[in-house]
């Protein structure tokens, strides 16, 4: 195997200049010409596995100082210049090489801000969280990608869409699908638009749930979806061909400021206009009220998936014929967020979601088990929550399923609608939860994370509390 050339002439300026040396004073010591030194420092000529040995010798220079590359700075500073104020002007690996050896101070320096600045924007928004809950509105501005914009502005709104859920009801009228929905879109497109669709195999579609040929017009499925998901991927595709007016004006109240974020924006409003033909609204409504919104019963009464009519039930909030106001939480079981929404947006301020304690992230250790529980945050509120996993997509053997988690809460005085209630035991008290570790300040809590930011830290070398941030 060749070995790696190792170019590190920054490196050897830095050590001649420390040592206060002229490059004709290092390169009489090294035994070689100044000319070669100075080839050597402008990474025209790579060090020498004798050159090593002899800065090693000479100048007690250490040979894996030279010989390390600076991976984890070049990892940083990619991470600095992915911000999105600075994601356009991202350079390549060598550039970002070239930076931290030229100049490694200032490269150190330029890290350690963006770390202080990540960190004040983190605890802005925790102070912004916190002062919302209390009333008190905020104009707190930062640089945000367009996911980021997509989920703020549908997490803050109610999952609820009035022209879609109009056109919906219209699209079934037309479609008249019985018991067989997946028959009636397929035969629409092709007698309406002449489109065919086709499922195939994960071979032929690696990388793809849906992909849609514009000059063979035909719409190819995925085979790794599960039937309700392909189902869902039709229904989408058709609906953003039938109701492309109605979901323009929606995208167009949203007020989203790029077009990144508009494209990503129509994607979840197709999704949404996928449920709600799918699972029709009033229904979908009496069927919930009868069974006391049982999502088992639901999900077979129409043929979906269990996500898709936990999704649908946080819809339902028709003037005049709304249902209960669900929330819903989808997060892996490394705590990253996928979704919230809301009857009535995500309700940031009453419940957080960010809680280690919910039953959201138990649930990963029963899969397919629906976890009750009634929580109570610090203010005295309180929520009735059921928690179960999802299963992704279908992986071939050595793929690893994707599995998430997804909890569905309302308010507590619900409960005696709901069929879930039942399996709260009779005497047993709230769970004690909070929004989130930085904006709880629950004494003794054995899940705490993070320390709250409006505490400051008890540094108390003669007492240990229960949590490693112990704070006054």
């Amino acid at each position: 195997m060749a070995e790696q050339k190792i170019f590190a002439g920054p490196r050897i300026r830095r050590v001649r200049n420390a040592l206060g040396l002229t490059q004709t004073a290092m390169a009489q010591g090294l035994g070689i010409s100044a000319s070669y030194l100075n080839l050597i420092e402008r990474n025209q000529r790579p060090l020498t596995v004798q050159l090593l040995l002899k800065l090693s010798s000479v100048y007690d220079v250490e040979p894996d100082e030279l010989q390390a590359e600076a991976g984890g700075t070049v990892s940083a500073m990619r991470e600095v210049f992915a911000d999105p104020l600075l994601v356009s002007e991202l350079p390549g690996d060598q550039e970002l090489i070239d930076l931290i050896e030229t100049a490694p101070n200032a490269s150190a320096a330029m890290i350690k801000l963006f770390r202080a600045y990540k960190e004040q924007a983190e605890r802005l928004t925790d102070l912004s969280e916190m002062l919302a809950r209390e009333g008190r509105a905020t104009s707190l501005i930062s640089a945000r990608l367009p996911m980021d914009e997509v989920r703020e502005t549908l997490e803050r709104r109610p999952n609820y869409f009035q022209f879609i859920e109009d056109e919906a009801d219209a699209f079934i009228q037309l479609l008249q699908p019985g018991d067989d929905l997946s028959g009636a879109l397929k035969g629409w497109l092709r007698r309406e638009h002449g489109i065919v669709v086709r499922t195939l195999p994960v071979s032929t579609m690696p990388n793809w749930r849906r992909r849609y040929d514009r000059h063979s017009q035909r719409l190819f499925i995925s085979e790794r979806l599960s039937p309700f998901d392909q189902l869902r991927e039709v229904a989408m595709e058709a609906c953003l061909i039938r109701m492309q007016v109605a979901i323009a004006a929606e995208l167009k109240a949203l007020d989203l400021g790029s077009d990144e974020a508009r494209r990503l924006a129509r994607f979840e409003l197709a999704r949404y206009a996928a449920h709600a033909l799918m699972m029709p609204y009033q229904a979908f409504l009496t069927a919930a009220q009868r069974a006391r919104y049982d999502i088992d019963v639901l999900r077979s009464r129409f043929g979906v998936s269990f996500e898709q009519a936990a999704n649908r039930l946080t819809t339902l909030q028709r003037r005049g014929a709304s249902g209960i106001p669900f929330f819903m939480l989808e997060v892996d079981n490394a705590g990253n967020r996928f979704r919230r929404a809301g009857a009535h947006g995500f309700p940031h301020g009453r419940f957080g979601g960010g809680c280690p304690k919910l039953p959201v992230h138990a649930a990963f250790a029963q899969p397919g088990q629906i976890l009750v529980e009634a929580v109570e945050m610090p203010d005295g509120a309180a929520f009735l929550t059921f928690a179960r996993t999802l299963e992704g997509p279908q992986g071939a053997y050595n793929e690893r399923p994707r599995r998430t988690a997804l909890l569905l809460g309302c308010d507590l005085e619900h409960k005696t609608e709901i069929v879930y209630s039942s399996a709260l035991p009779a005497l047993s008290a709230a769970t004690p939860v909070g929004p989130a570790c930085r904006l709880c300040e629950r004494v003794g809590c054995l899940a705490r994370a993070e320390p709250p930011v409006t505490r400051p830290l008890g540094l108390d070398e003669m007492v240990t509390g229960l949590s490693a941030f112990d704070f006054q």
